[in-house]
């Protein structure tokens, strides 16, 4: 199976909120419990695209099973956000190989750093930014769930001189 990494386009939307929820099912994260939030969906254009970042999908056959947001946080630093997987397609790299699309895109864009964060309970999240070479920054209690925040300094390509 072939994951085809490309830009979100509207008519991803209702795709995506599904994607999210069942992703987060998965893992027990519910609304309301401090950390669930989706009403960033109908603004993709505005918070990421339109903004300096990007928003981009995962497809296999053409059926959207990946996805994950790169927003700006200032010039220097972007969020890697919605970093998801449909529970049917993981374990097959392609969560890894839409972080590592995302933080090209986020070199391409001009960003030295990206930040994000993940729950102590989604050990597949935490074990694939550890093995991306993110570090912990902190921890924070959140209604009754422990969020992680890391970081990953981007490798930028080096300035040719003439």
């Amino acid at each position: 199976m072939k994951l085809t990494i490309r830009r979100y386009r509207w008519s991803d939307l209702d795709t995506i909120q599904a994607l999210h929820r069942i992703c987060l099912a998965e893992v027990g994260l519910v609304p309301g419990d401090g950390v669930y939030y989706d009403d960033d969906f109908p603004r993709i254009q505005e918070i990421y695209l339109a903004c300096g970042g990007d928003f981009l999908v995962g497809e296999v056959s053409s059926r959207v099973v990946a996805m994950g947001g790169l927003k700006p946080v200032d010039t220097m630093t972007a969020e890697i956000c919605r970093l998801r997987v449909h529970p049917d397609f993981q374990r097959r790299g392609f969560g890894a190989a839409m972080l590592v699309a995302l933080e090209q895109r986020a070199v391409e864009l001009g960003f030295h750093s990206v930040i994000g964060d993940t729950t102590l309970n989604q050990e597949a999240a935490l074990a694939l930014y550890e093995r991306q070479g993110w570090r912990e920054l902190s921890r924070r209690r959140v209604g009754g769930l422990t969020v992680i925040y890391g970081e990953k300094r981007l490798v930028l390509p080096a300035v040719l001189e003439h």
